[in-house]
């Protein structure tokens, strides 16, 4: 080969070695997205906020009128996003890869404080794993005995297989997980869609005339927005979001977070909003009171209303998507809790449980739980997660501005209006929490 040839050859390969080392320092800084990555945790995020609570959230949203809910509506998106956004970037303010927000609270906060937050994390997220375990043995048992005609399984077994199945996919990776939601979710969006359209036909504004006081109007908001929070919460999720952000992109996480969680905010939005304003208006506000009075998810209402098979079978479908797809976002969370309160409390350098061990105690212990609350299936679980609420608001909301004010990382976010709006949301999300539990 001549010279010239080897010279070209050699400039030809050192200029794509240098493209491609372009390209990887973009991506580390988060210029350039791994589009399949993001748009996994997309979905996943929005199935960890899309619980089985979804079936009645139109009952407690609409039943104030359509003048709060209308000015709810405008205010969640904003809501949702900025809050989650604030919580992601203090997990990724850390440049250690590896550290979630168990790690990150002790390090900003002190050993102190950062074990209460710790515990309180765990202790907000983990009624709700207990709650998807009684939830999804109900809405199977009901199903397989009122629409499939079977007979009822006995609960200790149906909960375990069901519960065990659902912890299987945790277990199994990440991407397994990843991979799940998104069969889970894409369905559960197509549903929503579909019962939104369908009951177009059906609208009428008949008994939403008026236009209420203001006194009435800032009332109903109070009480609809804590509602709307905790329908649109995907906290527990947030911090291995962060964390998976940060081996991904590193220096560049938190700017890929914030896109990611535009996204997952906007589909909420979307297709949660139009599911309660397609339902609230076909119900009216005769048949949302009688929907509470009987204490039946929305679907099953329209369902004994419309005598409509179609609505009848949904029903289960919604609530076994959102539920299975919800309860993985919340272990994560959950999990997450009990390996920080462990390592805060009994083995800080973990120099006597590995890391393995400790997420295999942890995995048998939430199993365990969960199976036993399922076989019970205690009436007091609503008022657990009641209790949990004012926990999740302030960790969602207040903690992470409190964090912008202290962490020197997050200095570059101080005196941002939308921290103001995100501290005004988070004190009424937490006060009519409280109203509504002593009211």
């Amino acid at each position: 080969m001549s010279n010239r040839a080897h010279k070209a050859t050699s400039t030809a390969g050192s200029s794509a070695t240098t493209a491609t080392d372009r390209r990887e320092d973009l991506h580390r800084a988060g210029r350039v997205a791994n589009k399949r990555f993001e748009t996994n945790w997309t979905i996943s995020l929005f199935g960890t906020a899309v619980g089985a609570g979804v079936l009645f959230l139109p009952i407690n949203a609409g039943l104030g009128g359509l003048w709060p809910l209308l000015i709810v509506t405008l205010l969640i998106g904003p809501m949702t996003y900025l809050s989650h956004r604030a919580l992601s970037r203090f997990v990724c303010a850390s440049p250690v890869p590896g550290e979630d927000i168990t790690v990150v609270a002790r390090k900003t906060f002190g050993e102190g404080v950062g074990r209460v937050i710790t515990v309180l994390y765990f202790l907000a997220i983990f009624p709700i794993v207990l709650i998807y375990g009684v939830g999804i043995t109900n809405t199977v048992d009901s199903l397989m005995v009122n629409q499939l005609g079977l007979p009822s399984v006995p609960r200790w077994l149906l909960s375990g297989l069901l519960i065990a199945l659902m912890m299987l996919v945790m277990l199994a990776s990440q991407r397994i997980m990843l991979i799940v939601t998104q069969w889970l979710v894409y369905p559960l969006i197509l549903i929503l869609l579909g019962v939104s359209l369908y009951l177009i036909p059906g609208w009428n504004l008949k008994g939403f005339g008026g236009v209420p006081s203001f006194g009435e109007l800032a009332m109903s908001i109070w009480i609809i927005i804590p509602v709307l929070v905790f329908a649109f919460n995907h906290s527990p999720a947030i911090s291995q979001f962060s964390v998976a952000l940060k081996r991904e992109y590193g220096a560049g996480a938190s700017e890929r977070a914030s896109a990611v969680l535009k996204r997952s905010t906007l589909l909420l939005v979307i297709f949660t909003m139009g599911f309660v304003w397609s339902c609230v208006l076909a119900l009216g506000p005769t048949g949302l009171q009688a929907a509470k009075d009987q204490n039946l998810p929305v679907l099953s209402y329209l369902a004994n209303e419309h005598g409509s098979p179609f609505i009848a079978y949904l029903g289960p479908a919604v609530a076994l998507a959102a539920i299975a797809s919800s309860f993985f976002g919340h272990y994560l969370g959950a999990a997450e809790g009990a390996a920080g309160i462990v390592r805060s409390m009994v083995d800080r350098d973990g120099s006597r449980v590995s890391d393995k061990n400790l997420n295999i105690a942890i995995a048998v212990f939430i199993f365990l739980t969960t199976w036993l609350a399922a076989i019970l299936n205690p009436s007091i679980l609503s008022l657990i997660e009641s209790i949990a609420g004012p926990i999740i608001a302030i960790i969602l909301y207040l903690m992470p501005m409190y964090a912008i004010r202290k962490l020197p990382a997050l200095e570059p976010y101080r005196g941002k209006l939308s921290n103001v709006f995100v501290t005004v949301a988070g004190l009424v999300a937490v006060s009519g929490i409280i109203y509504g539990l002593v009211a």
